[in-house]
């Protein structure tokens, strides 16, 4: 037994507890048999699987999907050299043992198994209405497809758990199911979701998944998968949903305009509470500008910073650059190689920086999941796809709020060059670049170009660093998971 329960092991960490925005007290989340009885504890362990959405996103997954794109790398120290592994991910350099992918790997299962705890046991739970019943469902369902949806683009075919795993026997060698199953359940679950979920809810219940949320994520989906018809009629949806873009760009990462008319979908954080704060600038900021940035002593994280190409991608006149891209600047950057590119400063993401901060570790911004640009720009790329309709207002108003002309009509592959850039800049730094290279098929180009530019001006590199082979646009299964459940390892590995 002991060599076949590492997977369960992994789920059932999930049921040691908890912290979640949504007014849950720790441990809350259980899978006891006296547990599940009424619809308050099934609300509690449901709001617990937001909780740990929060965990995901201030754990190493950005760097999985942010860092491993062009547009972010890390502030190099030979001084401390313990997050090596991190590096190799930028660098693709990565091992099946990495230890921030097998935490990935390890906290979309443990998430998931919460989903499949209270998608298991809601029917055996009186309640005393369907409504609010069906919206709990589709609560765990879009979350539950939320994290299929990150595990099948990181790692392809994936053991397929839709049912709690209540006991180590119903661990044993799970097989990895097909990309397309894969995808199969989460367009169900997300259409589960569409269908069950509220398009709004009140002011207590705000940051929980709705109807727009679900759709989108749909949508994104059948974009992933270039069922681009499917894509337009799901996203059109949204689009006649009330959304709106917000006047000011900035204002969508802010932590006073939290929630506003753009966001789709956020997981949410509040630096009032010890567990429930998010750490994005004490993570991402330069080494060695904490006093500096945030009042308080010793160092940031220097991961997950603006490269050069991501800084010189914008148009000029752009908004978006001075709202996304903070130049920190002081006499200690010159220890940095970084700081070469950026005239002696080094680059940070101003989305994620809003000073002041009253105590230490704990940040207020929220993490943007969807916004109803990325509906925008992903509605034009995939009319733009079918090759009928009209792509250039959606594009056009995304571009109207950056303070730039509207493009004119474009044949069909020089549009889709330009709602690629238009992505990039629009939604850096928020979780979106590595899939959308993986999306359109440029990765290994873009990637291999990016990994040109920066051996030139980083000595560090050797020459292995960015040597990108197409089997490294999956991630590894975890070496734990192979030796100890006997998954077939992805090709290459």
């Amino acid at each position: 037994m002991k060599t076949k329960i590492t997977l369960i092991t992994l789920l059932a960490i999930a049921l040691n507890g908890c912290n979640s925005m949504l007014d849950v007290k720790p441990n809350s989340f259980s899978s006891g048999s006296s547990y599940y009885k009424t619809e308050a504890q099934i609300e509690r362990a449901v709001n617990g699987c937001y909780g740990e959405l929060q965990t995901l996103y201030t754990s190493d997954y950005w760097a999985m999907s942010e860092m491993r794109s062009d547009n972010t790398n890390y502030q190099y120290d030979e001084s401390d050299r313990g997050a090596q592994q991190r590096e190799e991910i930028d660098e693709f350099l990565t091992t099946t043992s990495n230890n921030y992918i097998n935490n990935t790997w390890a906290l979309l299962y443990r998430n998931i198994q919460q989903s499949n705890v209270i998608i298991s046991r809601i029917d055996g739970v009186p309640f005393a209405d369907d409504a609010t019943k069906n919206q709990y469902i589709g609560e765990a369902k879009f979350l539950r497809a939320l994290y299929y949806f990150h595990l099948v683009r990181l790692f392809g075919g994936v053991p397929l758990l839709v049912e709690e795993v209540a006991s180590p026997e119903q661990a044993l060698t799970p097989k990895r199911s097909s990309v397309e199953e894969v995808y199969a359940q989460i367009i169900k679950d997300a259409g589960d979701a569409a269908a069950s979920l509220p398009a709004t809810y009140g002011s207590s219940a705000i940051g929980r998944a709705t109807k727009g949320a679900a759709l989108t994520l749909l949508g994104d989906v059948y974009l992933t998968t270039k069922d681009y018809p499917k894509a337009v009629t799901t996203l059109q949806q949204v689009k006649g949903m009330g959304y709106t873009l917000v006047t000011n760009y900035a204002d969508n990462f802010d932590p006073a305009k939290k929630n506003n008319t753009e966001s789709i979908f956020s997981v949410q954080y509040n630096s009032g509470m010890e567990t429930e704060s998010s750490n994005f600038i004490f993570n991402f900021g330069p080494r060695n500008g904490k006093k500096d940035l945030t009042g308080f002593n010793g160092n940031l994280g220097g991961v997950n910073m603006p490269t050069p190409s991501i800084v010189n991608a914008y148009e000029a006149n752009d908004k978006r650059k001075d709202a996304s891209i903070f130049m920190y600047d002081s006499p200690t950057n010159a220890a940095f190689a970084e700081s070469v590119a950026f005239g002696g400063k080094l680059p940070l993401i101003k989305k994620f920086y809003h000073p002041p901060y009253a105590l230490d570790g704990r940040a207020n911004e929220n993490w943007p999941v969807y916004r109803y640009a990325q509906v925008l720009l992903m509605l034009a790329e995939a009319i733009n796809e079918t090759g009928t309709g009209d792509p250039l207002p959606y594009i056009n108003e995304v571009r109207a709020r950056a303070g730039l002309a509207g493009l004119p009509a474009l044949g069909q592959v020089a549009f889709r060059d330009a709602v690629a850039h238009e992505q990039r800049v629009e939604l850096a730094f928020e979780d979106q670049r590595w899939y959308q290279l993986l999306r359109t098929g440029k990765a290994v180009e873009v990637m291999t170009q990016h990994g040109k530019e920066e051996k030139l001006r980083l000595s560090r590199l050797s020459a292995a660093s960015y040597n990108i082979q197409p089997f490294q646009l999956l991630y590894p299964i975890p070496e734990r998971e192979v030796r100890l459940n006997g998954f077939e390892q992805n090709t290459g590995w």
